[in-house]
């Protein structure tokens, strides 16, 4: 019942996630709004949506919904709230955090050079396919070359989490006390706005009893 009329192709599912149909702006509302209208206490939320913006600044590519779910776990923020928070990783900001972490894991580690984005990304997705190669070669007649992945190792992973992890906490703990005070008072004018409705609601009720006719004496 709830299944489109219509299913996306693969192409759209991928075009959209690059650039969603409404657009990053609508996008990042919609994340706001759900963020908002949560029902938990504002501090847990905070906690939650640190944990979703620190693990968009980690190299855990294909593991920030599970790796947001933990932090927040461990932490005791709200999952969802983590797991809503990881939109800071999306395709137009990875560049950048990809970028600032590794320059200053380099940088910290003492590795002359920068790289720019596509390099990075490249070099990801060489080791991916790498790591794989040599994980079949276990099983079949392959050779498996584990140095260039400790060259990548020692390049390009390692000064991104040096270089995240330090941005990443200066981050995600600069939001929790930024959307802390934010969420409170959301839910204190979501709570007074509840309040007013309920008090018109009793006078509507209260108007209508007075109104109503009054039976006549019993004879």
């Amino acid at each position: 019942m709830f299944k489109r009329r219509k299913p996306r192709s693969y192409g759209q599912i991928a075009s959209e996630f690059i650039y969603p149909r409404g657009g990053w702006r609508r996008a990042g509302t919609y994340v706001m709004y759900r963020l908002r209208r949560l029902p938990d206490r504002p501090h847990r939320i905070g906690r939650g949506v640190a944990a979703g913006v620190f693990v968009s600044f980690t190299p855990l590519f294909g593991f920030h919904f599970l790796s947001a779910a933990l932090v927040a776990w461990i932490i005791r923020g709200n999952i969802l709230a983590a797991l809503l928070a990881t939109f800071v990783g999306n395709p137009v900001t990875l560049p950048f955090i990809a970028v600032a972490s590794v320059t200053l894991g380099r940088h910290l580690l003492n590795i002359p050079g920068e790289l720019t984005p596509h390099r990075i990304f490249r070099e990801f997705s060489d080791a991916t396919g790498e790591l794989w190669h040599n994980i079949g070669s276990v099983f079949g007649p392959s050779t498996a070359h584990w140095d260039r992945l400790a060259d990548f190792n020692q390049h390009i992973f390692l000064p991104y989490w040096v270089g995240g992890l330090i941005l990443g906490i200066a981050v995600s703990v600069a939001t929790h006390y930024l959307t802390v005070p934010i969420f409170n008072a959301y839910q204190r004018r979501r709570e007074k706005k509840m309040e007013e409705r309920i008090a018109r609601a009793a006078a509507r009720i209260a108007a209508m009893k007075a109104e109503a006719p009054k039976d006549p004496p019993a004879q």
